[in-house]
């Protein structure tokens, strides 16, 4: 037990280093030397635990998916109505984005550049299933407009990005009065 803990702790050392550098220097000036000795270990070991460095940004990415998916959905039930549920998710991801400040940006990293591969994309689709399901129900209720998915996240979710990114520039204070008129702007834009 105490072996595979300290696998785990490197391979999480590999995958914080990466993080760090790509947020701070981009995907390519995070060459695979600044990401062994930020992590405190050779080269060569980063060769144990991932195949390449596109392997070790397509777990990292995985790992963020998952991470993500544990905030957006936190109290979130299928039990209240679309409305409430929607609102749930969207204030989680707020949270989200405003806490796991490191996270959130390497996600929009990911989103905006072609670097993760199209299949792990899909994979870390599956952790917006139950979002997807909700505007699904939401559609089938006749309470949110017949769109795309990509058009939902890009009204509602997406802006939140821009918000966050302005709280950290200090040019826009997210209060909750702000938070709370972003939400409601954001669920006019696709409800019925």
């Amino acid at each position: 037990m105490a072996i595979r803990q300290k696998c785990d702790k490197k391979r999480i050392a590999l995958l914080n280093a990466t993080l760090h550098l790509v947020n701070n220097q981009g995907f390519h000036d995070a060459p695979m030397s600044k990401i062994a000795k930020m992590a405190e270990m050779s080269p060569a070991t980063i060769y144990i635990y991932f195949e390449n460095k596109q392997d070790l940004i397509n777990q990292l990415y995985l790992e963020m998916k998952s991470l993500f998916s544990v905030f957006a959905f936190k109290n979130y039930s299928e039990a209240t109505c679309v409305k409430e549920s929607f609102k749930q998710i969207w204030f989680n991801i707020a949270n989200f984005k405003l806490n796991q400040v490191e996270e959130a940006n390497f996600l929009s990293q990911c989103d905006n550049t072609p670097i993760i591969d199209e299949e792990i994309k899909r994979e870390g689709l599956k952790h917006l299933q139950p979002l997807l399901n909700l505007w699904e129900r939401g559609k089938q209720e006749r309470i949110i407009k017949p769109i795309s998915p990509y058009l939902l996240y890009a009204f509602t979710i997406y802006p939140l990005a821009f918000l966050t990114n302005k709280q950290f520039k200090s040019s826009c204070d997210l209060t909750e009065e702000k938070l709370n008129e972003a939400f409601n702007v954001a669920w006019d834009s696709i409800k019925l």
